[in-house]
């Protein structure tokens, strides 16, 4: 008996193309070769970034400072600092400039790879902030752009992007990008003094970052990057914009920061309750630890034991309060102290100084 043939079915022609068709095709075609220009490739994010770096990057130097030794200057400090005017002031770190004395060579490099000597107008290690003179001529302008970046009142926002330049490890014009974290941090400067309005962030930094611009999306400084934490991933540091700003005005017009001083040490403690409650001032205070010789607090008849509750009319509940407090206080200028001695509430008129 013969097997059934198996009938296969016969094999239909291709349809006919259609608008559908078509339009698929032609969207899998090669792309024009004007997709093959790098601009018409990246993405907003990283257009944003590459508009940073093209506008601010030249302004990015690295210093140095060498010290005379035995035989040859030897290294004692290095970082990142940023031009910030015209006319060839940069900002950098106090600690990236320590030592930068008579006796000591304060170099400067450029993205172009030129040595130039740097003069330290000032420097302010209570903010980890120091400026610096070279040519003006020295830093290039890149196509368009300035041969600067100009420090930022613009208010950043946690979540906002920000990119770093900077030298770390001795690599030149190293770019690193992340996040606003937080702002209005606090570090402690030399001195012991707070450092307010400090940027977190998460653009990576290294050894050598120090003194670096961290800027926004539009190439603005919003800050100069100072620390970080060892040890950890994610935590970057920078010296808020404003601060910044205020120090460069202060050095430009007298080679120093001005601060008012009271010739007194402090140390904050607790008043009793009952003390507080009938005063109407806070549960902590600064008690005089220290009055020095001939100084505003001796002067205005401070002894020690006392305890200062307010500066002119504005409470102090620690020494970072009076610290705020002295940052804005002309010297020279009368101001009234409240002050908790034997349980009295008294008012004791002082007249800050100029910080020696």
């Amino acid at each position: 008996m013969t097997a059934p043939a198996l009938a296969m079915p016969d094999r239909a022609d291709p349809p006919p193309p259609t608008a559908t068709t078509a339009t698929a095709a032609a969207a899998l075609a090669p792309a024009d070769d004007d997709a093959d220009d790098d601009a018409a490739l990246l993405d907003a994010f990283s257009r944003a970034v590459t508009g940073v770096v093209d506008a601010v990057g030249p302004a990015v130097v690295s210093l140095e400072v060498r010290a005379p030794g035995r035989r040859f200057l030897k290294r004692q400090g290095a970082g990142s600092g940023v031009v910030v005017t015209p006319d060839g002031y940069l900002l950098t770190n106090s600690h990236v400039v320590n030592g930068a004395g008579d006796a000591a060579e304060l170099r400067v490099r450029t993205t172009a790879g030129e040595v130039v000597p740097g003069h330290l107008v000032g420097d302010d290690p209570a903010t980890d902030l120091a400026v610096v003179k070279i040519d003006r001529g020295a830093v290039p302008a890149a196509a368009g752009a300035p041969a600067y970046a100009a420090l930022s009142g613009a208010r950043l926002r946690p979540g906002q992007l920000v990119v770093a330049i900077g030298n770390p490890l001795g690599f030149d014009s190293t770019v690193t990008t992340g996040v606003v974290s937080a702002l209005g941090r606090t570090l402690r400067g030399r001195g012991g003094r707070l450092i307010d309005g400090v940027v977190q962030h998460t653009a990576p930094l290294n050894p050598g970052n120090s003194g670096g611009p961290l800027l926004d999306g539009r190439g603005r400084v919003v800050g100069i990057n100072t620390a970080i934490i060892a040890m950890s991933q994610g935590l970057g540091f920078a010296v808020g914009a404003d601060t910044a700003a205020w120090v460069l005005s202060q050095i430009l017009a007298t080679g120093r920061v001005r601060r008012a001083w009271l010739g007194l040490g402090g140390a904050r403690r607790p008043v009793d309750r009952k003390l507080a409650r009938s005063h109407g001032v806070a549960d902590t205070a600064v008690e005089v630890m220290s009055v020095e010789p001939k100084s505003p607090a001796a002067r205005a008849g401070l002894v020690d034991g006392d305890l200062v509750v307010g500066y002119a009319g504005a409470p102090v509940t620690s020494v970072d309060d009076l610290h705020r407090r002295l940052r804005d206080a002309e010297p020279g200028v009368a101001v009234a102290l409240d002050v908790l001695r034997r349980g009295a509430r008294i008012a004791v008129t002082i007249v800050p100084e100029l910080m020696p």
